[in-house]
């Protein structure tokens, strides 16, 4: 497995060569930050053009087709309205958290992206307590989201905050028990560690029946936590029209729109790192061979595969399952996957204090 990290201190060592050490740090900084912005772009429009393709493919239609081949071209056509629409400022809304909502909003979503291993040495942040400052970071996009709908002055929009507000605190302990499950099996927060000790198999297969059960857990309670369907009350249109966004446009209305696409990336991500293996090979015990072959696969392409499987997951039940009611949404989250997250927990410490797991 290639480590790239070869060639990011090449560059750092190159740079040093011709600069003080100090401009070189900032240089690099304003270059990862203008990579990261420019990877999370890509990934937006391709989730974005993959979910009206896959609920097409799901509803018999053919989704859109008519700009570029196969209407690839479609993405970048809404992209460009989207930035030439006037952005409509509300009366008697609050100006200043209104538009400093979708900010918050898209800089969780950023921070969040940032922390996900792409392959080996492509850690832009791999801290010891990587998984704490990832909840951390995601958590703050919820503060954006109810500020959007309190400061709109609009009884749909607070109504929407207020909904979303309820189901992202909520489904977040759900998501958290099923990572703490795993840094229990792991005994590590630092997400590059946790992909290493997955070299000789994924937990998925090896963590016992808890990662399995915390797998499940983690799709339902992410799904939620994003806001996508079957969860996505916050914006039942038929209800509250769009939800705690009703009042945005332009630009402001595209953070929201983009951030929803990318953060479901996020969940996937996340997903691949912790229960497939992140950018580890497949590897099968006496199969040497095979294990060679698949060694010359590049980390990112294995990555980027894992977690694409993971958003296909999602949008599949999406398009299957019909919208919860709220109190249907809360129900399942503190009567049933609470509950079972905590005896997940307890079971996946007995595993590991006695010495059970693979």
């Amino acid at each position: 497995m290639f480590d790239f990290s070869i060639i990011t201190q090449w560059i750092h060592s190159l740079l040093c060569t011709y600069m003080p050490e100090q401009l070189a740090i900032f240089l690099e900084c304003v270059l990862i930050g203008v990579i990261i912005l420019l990877a999370y772009a890509i990934i937006a429009i391709i989730m974005i053009y993959m979910e009206r393709k896959v609920c097409a493919a799901f509803q018999c239609r053919l989704g859109p087709t008519r700009v570029g081949p196969y209407g690839t071209i479609q993405v970048f056509a809404d992209v460009l309205k989207m930035l030439i629409k006037e952005i409509i400022e509300i009366r008697h809304a609050d100006k200043f958290l209104y538009n400093l909502a979708p900010y918050i909003v898209i800089i969780s979503s950023i921070l969040a992206f940032s922390c996900l291993p792409i392959s080996k040495g492509l850690e832009v942040l791999d801290f010891n307590v990587g998984i704490f400052f990832l909840m951390a970071a995601s958590s703050i996009g919820v503060v954006g989201i109810l500020l959007a709908g309190w400061s709109s002055n609009n009884k749909y929009s607070l109504i929407g905050a207020m909904r979303s507000g309820a189901q992202m605190i909520s489904y977040e302990l759900s998501v958290g028990l099923s990572l703490l499950t795993m840094v229990v099996l792991t005994d590590t927060m630092q997400l590059s560690e946790i992909v290493e000790q997955q070299a000789d198999g994924w937990f998925i297969f090896k963590g016992h029946i808890p990662a399995l059960i915390a797998f499940v857990i983690y799709l339902i309670a992410g799904n939620a936590e994003v806001n996508r369907g079957p969860f996505d009350l916050p914006e039942a249109e038929s209800e509250l029209t769009a939800g705690y966004h009703t009042e945005y446009s332009g630009m402001h209305f595209g953070f929201f729109y983009v951030a929803e696409f990318v953060n479901l990336f996020i969940i996937s991500g996340i997903a691949a790192t912790i229960f497939f293996g992140g950018w580890m090979p497949l590897h099968i015990a006496g199969l040497d061979g095979f294990n060679a072959v698949m060694d010359y696969i590049p980390g990112f392409v294995w990555f980027f595969g894992k977690a694409f499987f993971v958003v296909f997951l999602l949008m599949w039940i999406k398009w299957t399952f019909p919208r919860l009611r709220i109190d249907q949404i809360l129900t399942l989250e503190w009567k049933y996957l609470v509950p079972i997250g905590l005896f997940n927990l307890l079971l996946m410490v007995i595993i590991v204090v006695f010495n059970l797991h693979f």
